[in-house]
């Protein structure tokens, strides 16, 4: 018995004593011309569970169609009349459509503050009060316009 306490008791300071030993570093190793360690990845860090910040997001673009500022959108379930008088059939009723649309032009970019002002190119050269929108389909004389989508400019 006293044999196997003194047994345990040698490989527990034997175990303790190679876990305390120094590790070597990347810097010694590389002075002996040895490669660097690879890194230890170290899950349990305050830093490594913070919370990361997402990309922001990129400035809305009409890469589809035109942008246009339109009196109201809506979908073409609610707009089927007027699909149909301009002769315009087979179209998914979700789609959404915009009704008296016009071209939007930017006449103001100031600074780096983006002052963005909107006009509305109609005889009455009035402000669009409305969302701009990018539609995918505009060959309806501004009267209708099809596939839009709100953007922000």
């Amino acid at each position: 018995m006293k044999f196997s306490s003194a047994f345990i008791l040698a490989v527990a300071s034997v175990a303790t004593t190679v876990s305390a030993a120094p590790h070597e570093t990347n810097g010694e190793r590389l002075a002996r011309g040895l490669p660097p360690m690879a890194p230890v990845r170290r899950s349990g860090t305050p830093a490594y569970a913070a919370k990361r910040t997402s990309p922001s997001g990129t400035p809305s673009q009409c890469n589809t169609g035109s942008t246009l500022c339109c009196d109201r959108t809506s979908t073409a379930g609610l707009e089927s009349i007027l699909l149909g008088l301009l002769g315009i059939l087979g179209l998914d009723p979700n789609t959404s459509v915009g009704v008296t649309c016009s071209p939007l032009s930017v006449i103001g970019v100031g600074g780096n503050s983006w002052n963005v002002v909107l006009t509305q190119r109609s005889p009455f050269n009035v402000f669009s009060t409305q969302q701009p929108v990018c539609c995918e389909n505009n060959n309806f004389n501004g009267v209708i316009a099809i596939g839009c989508s709100p953007i922000n400019l």
